[in-house]
């Protein structure tokens, strides 16, 4: 089941999912703001019990969708010290994204290009902390 809610701008609505992928960081703080630059909305922060943690949190994708975001050290007692891993991000213009990522000085993990036999156009860049975030038109 989606439900339809209004993004942080109020301009257009936003259709959320049912699968949120989780993620760890050793610096959950500054991931957020990495993933602020590609174009991530900021949402909901709930800090952890040890200074400068954050115990959960979540970065709303304009297109639809959300990733939340944690620290490992908050984390590890649940999940374990999981490292590494990917993430794919549906979006409608991935030009801009990577317009975005070119002018952070990031390295393209695999550059931005059409691929035909899954008629979507993307590209796939490394986080700080090694995590691959693919971002593209193909939606299934």
């Amino acid at each position: 089941m989606d439900t339809t809610t209004e993004n942080t701008s109020g301009a257009t609505p936003r259709t959320d999912h049912n699968i949120w992928p989780a993620t760890f960081y050793d610096d959950a703080h500054a991931q957020r703001q990495w993933l602020a630059q590609f174009g991530f909305e900021e949402g909901i922060v709930v800090p952890g019990d040890e200074p400068g943690t954050i115990h959960h949190s979540e970065m709303l994708w304009p297109d639809g969708g959300r990733v939340m975001v944690a620290s490992r050290a908050t984390s590890a007692a649940e999940y374990g010290e999981a490292r590494g891993g990917g993430v794919y991000v549906v979006c409608t213009d991935p030009d801009a994204v990577a317009a975005r990522v070119e002018a952070m000085g990031l390295a393209f993990h695999r550059p931005l290009e059409s691929q035909t036999e899954y008629e979507s156009r993307g590209f796939s860049v490394r986080d700080p902390e090694g995590v691959i975030w693919s971002f593209g038109t193909y939606a299934g």
